[in-house]
């Protein structure tokens, strides 16, 4: 199992009362892909962090193999949410990828 983790820092000139709507957009979006593309064994975004955290969201999602990941960077279905739900909002992202 490969395991791709990204956090995300929401830029800082969006208004505080879109923010919820950005995120639950961004949630139901990319867990949506579910389901929808090779590998991809569970998908789950993290919205509401502790006030501890320094990011915004996180996005964990667990794949079969390296090569399904790779598959999921080149999904039209996953570039079409995050250019849409995430990218445009997003100032910073982080990434670690693993296998367990």
């Amino acid at each position: 199992m490969v395991k791709h983790i990204i956090l995300w820092k929401l830029r800082e000139d969006m208004e505080k009362t879109e923010i919820p709507a950005v995120k639950s957009a961004a949630k139901a979006a990319l867990e949506g892909l579910f389901g929808k593309i090779d590998g991809l064994c569970e998908i789950r975004l993290k919205t509401e962090g502790l006030p501890s955290s320094n990011a915004d969201m996180m996005l964990i999602t667990v794949f079969k193999d390296e090569e399904s990941l790779k598959g999921y960077q080149k999904s039209p279905l996953h570039n079409a949410a995050a250019d849409k739900y995430v990218r445009p909002y997003t100032a910073q992202r982080l990434c670690f990828d693993f296998e367990e």
